[in-house]
């Protein structure tokens, strides 16, 4: 699992521009026994190649106790920020690496503490390590010796710990994104009634807490511990074992023909395969470090690749919208972004000539089959289009009346509830589930149709007065 690929120093362009983990290695007097080749410093990032070279480029004054005695570089790629994060603790746990030392500002590592109150109903929560001094010089060689204990969580009582992580923010929103497909209790007592995450699917409710419990409250009690020791698996980095046992018991339960039951498992699976592969929890500092063209051409194509579902890099999207008033003075809208950016000159506008009645769905059929007759604009990775399931569903029928299209992926976006439609994929993505960048790009681009679109049905609705 953690067998580092390892290139020199000077070799820094071969990096990966994905998300993983990175480390450090010195053949200095750091490391006297260069033949086990332990790091000396382990970080994670959501481009290993941008990161490592800001270590060099723009070295922090941690970066100046080590940076110059680096000699190599290792690396291993993850499919998502959040197996970075969890990964990245494994490690340091692991390898105790001598100068991840504390957070920036002299803050402390954190831990998730999964404890239990006096009815062994565990809870979770994140602490910090007790402080201690530290340690700004290598001089102090005695002193890193101590500073190597701080990986370590205090011992005080029979919970659990895991860590150290090294990002507050982003680990408490892993525990959030967490939360959806195994709810869990942040405190020892609940209220009688349901409390605020009750009502978002996040908490397992009071009904737990019954005295005496119910045999309902009984198996539920079984089953949310359960759960628990799944979600303690993830965050030691054993997200494959935990997949596969929740596939097992989806199938058991299959067979026995609960599949009510079944269905709760086949929902978790989702959940948890949609946080793990698509949630982005990337750090306000780490944000600050990539260039706007690195996060375009690179990060947000690369998160969109993988929600989309396609193995083609998506570069070029078209936004489609219909505007009209009771069918009068239709129009049909064509925007297009190309790397994230809008590119006006490629824009297009249609007449709608369908009728004078209101029928969107119609009026889009017209406005897909005019612009597919178009070969000499350039076809688009992906397609969006404002609307629901139905609008999804007319686009796939045009798109797929000729083979040359069928690469193209198309998205719908529900309005009203902010949900995404995607062509192949059952159910819908909330769109404020998805990583923010990819939210505003959607946004900006549905809202950047519609604008374009009433833009000109309110200059025909100005002509026809006018005639």
């Amino acid at each position: 699992m953690d067998r580092f690929k390892i290139i020199l120093k000077d070799k820094s362009n071969d990096l990966p521009k994905v998300a993983g983990v990175y480390s450090f290695y010195s053949y200095s007097k750091i490391n006297p026994k260069p033949s086990t080749l332990n790091p000396i410093y382990i970080g994670k990032a959501i481009n290993i190649q941008n990161r490592v070279k800001n270590h060099f480029s723009q070295p922090s004054y941690r970066d100046d106790l080590f940076i110059d005695k680096v000699d190599k570089i290792g690396y291993l790629e993850t499919d998502s920020e959040i197996e970075a994060l969890i990964l990245e603790a494994n490690l340091i746990k692991k390898y105790q690496p001598k100068f991840n030392v504390v957070w920036r500002d002299d803050k402390n590592y954190f831990y998730v503490v999964i404890a239990q109150n006096e009815n062994k109903i565990p809870y979770i929560f994140i602490t910090h390590q007790p402080s201690q001094p530290v340690i700004a010089s290598e001089a102090k060689q005695s002193q890193l010796q101590g500073l190597l204990r701080r990986l370590r969580p205090p011992r005080n009582d029979d919970s659990e710990y895991i860590g150290p992580f090294v990002e507050g923010i982003a680990l408490k929103k892993t525990l959030r994104f967490l939360r959806r497909p195994f709810p869990y209790y942040t405190t020892k007592k609940h209220p009688k009634n349901k409390c605020t995450w009750c009502h978002l699917g996040l908490c397992p409710g009071p009904e737990l807490f019954e005295n005496p419990p119910s045999p309902k409250a009984s198996e539920g009690l079984r089953e949310y511990r359960r759960n628990i020791k799944k979600l303690i698996l993830i965050l030691k980095g054993k997200r494959v074992a935990v997949l596969n046992s929740l596939k097992k018991e989806m199938g058991e339960l299959s067979k026995d023909n609960k599949f009510e039951e079944a269905a709760k498992i086949r929902d978790r699976i989702s959940n948890l395969q949609q946080v793990m592969s698509h949630t982005s929890i990337i750090g306000q500092q780490e944000l600050q470090r990539l260039t706007l063209q690195d996060l375009e051409t690179s990060d947000v194509a690369r998160i969109l690749k993988k929600i989309v579902g396609t193995k083609k890099d998506i570069h070029r999207i078209e936004c489609y919208d219909i505007s009209n008033i009771q069918g009068k003075s239709a129009t049909g809208s064509m925007v297009v972004f190309i790397n994230g950016k809008p590119d006006k000159s490629q824009y297009k506008k249609f007449r709608i000539k369908t009728g004078d009645k209101p029928n969107d769905i119609a009026m889009l059929k017209e406005t897909l089959e005019r612009r597919f007759a178009h070969p000499e604009w350039k076809y688009p990775e992906a397609m969006l289009i404002d609307g629901g399931i139905a609008q999804l569903n007319i686009a796939i029928r045009v798109k797929n009346k000729d083979l040359r299209f069928k690469n193209i992926r198309v998205i719908s976006i529900a309005k009203r509830d902010k949900d995404l439609y995607i062509e192949g994929r059952k159910g819908f993505v909330p769109l404020k589930s998805l990583p923010q960048e990819i939210y505003n790009l959607i946004l900006q681009l549905d809202d950047e149709a519609h604008r374009f679109a009433i833009a000109y049905h309110k200059k025909l609705r100005k002509e026809s007065l006018l005639h």
